[in-house]
């Protein structure tokens, strides 16, 4: 099968043939079809994150089982599934408490991988899924069953984009009706956000970012408002949109320092800041708290939209399958796998909201 494998930090992915393994005992192997390029990847491919090279990224992916290993019940070959980079085990004190997401539990994937270079060096998946490949080996709980009729591209977005931003607002923020909101970056996760806080109900929902294309987008997600920060002080401007108060909640969706104290202070008595995006793991920030303290102020984090797989997926296939949850205004571009460094360079570039590899 052929990869795009990240030999040198900040460098170009080589796409090469590798080979991979028979899955294991709780393992299936799945044939990939669509893959979606998040800025995670593109931190991870610029060592940003740690880790170590070679490495195969890419974590937001859709195909259909190919393989089942020894002890797998909850699917069979031929399945069409969400592959995720959340896996659960059922038993540790976080799944056993509604928080699967959150989960213990450390597999053998975690330690080991199942896919091999020419030269029999084994090479480490991404964030539990290394994507950027034909075919990919995972834990079966990292998977989600999908309708035949969900189109692949589609489902690939539900795998971490659309769950990372409109989770964060539903189920770790849990926003309530008629809430003000205010939505740091419109790029692919951020927009997820603005449409989760208008399901939600919120009032005003109040875009920022620094790209006027952006941000009319973010006007077709469901924000009432937007401010571009990169021409008026935005913070200024939150609180004017809220009558000089501040927001009940604010997301962050850049991985930037800069942006989560930003959104601190566009909170209001009570408010929420909601780290969304992933900073470099190297990154500090530092806060009074006597902020917190007088105001109540929260700031808190969201991993993965505080997700329940088996729950929430299919859910959001209920929403976008009846006109409400929109998926396909996410994608820009599809490039096949030997197009991915173009794919990647748009997407850096600001071009894109989710560019797609496909692998059918």
């Amino acid at each position: 099968m052929k990869a795009a494998i990240c030999y040198e930090f900040g460098k170009p992915l080589v796409v090469e043939e590798v080979d991979i393994d028979t899955p294991q005992k709780g393992e299936v192997k799945v044939k990939l079809a669509a893959t979606a390029i998040c800025h995670s990847d593109i931190h991870d491919i610029r060592g940003e994150l740690g880790g170590e090279v070679p490495f195969i990224g890419g974590h937001e992916s859709a195909g259909y089982v190919d393989e089942v290993g020894e002890g797998v019940t909850s699917v069979k070959t031929g399945d069409t599934v969400v592959v995720s980079l959340l896996s659960s085990c059922g038993n540790c004190r976080y799944c056993r408490t509604g928080r699967p997401h959150m989960c213990s539990a450390v597999w053998p994937l975690d330690k080991e991988s199942r896919i091999r270079g020419k030269n029999g060096q084994y090479i480490r998946k991404s964030v539990r899924v290394g994507g950027f490949a034909e075919y990919v080996i995972v834990h079966e709980s990292q998977l989600v069953k999908v309708p035949g009729d969900m189109p692949m591209d589609r489902a690939a977005l539900l795998a971490c984009g659309v769950i990372t931003g409109f989770g964060a607002v539903v189920n770790r923020a849990k926003v309530e009706v008629l809430s003000s909101c205010v939505i740091i970056g419109t790029g692919g996760v951020g927009l997820n956000a603005v449409q989760g806080a208008a399901i939600s109900g919120a009032y005003p929902i109040i875009a920022v970012d620094i790209s006027d294309e952006k941000l009319k987008a973010a006007k077709e997600f469901g924000a009432t408002h937007t401010v571009n920060s990169a021409k008026k002080d935005a913070v200024e401007a939150v609180r004017e949109l809220t009558d000089g108060v501040g927001a009940d909640y604010v997301f962050v969706t850049v991985g930037s320092v800069a942006a989560i104290l930003q959104g601190v202070n566009m909170s209001g008595p009570r408010g929420m800041t909601v780290i969304v995006g992933l900073p470099k793991f190297t990154d500090t920030i530092t806060l009074s708290p006597l902020f917190f303290i007088k105001d109540e102020r929260v700031l808190t984090g969201s991993y993965m939209g505080t997700t329940n797989l088996q729950a929430d997926i299919p859910r959001m296939i209920e929403l976008y399958k009846a006109g409400i949850l929109k998926l396909d205004e996410l994608i820009t571009g599809r490039y096949s796998l030997d197009q991915i460094n173009e794919a990647i360079e748009s997407v850096e570039k600001g071009e894109a909201l989710r560019n797609v590899i496909m692998f059918e």
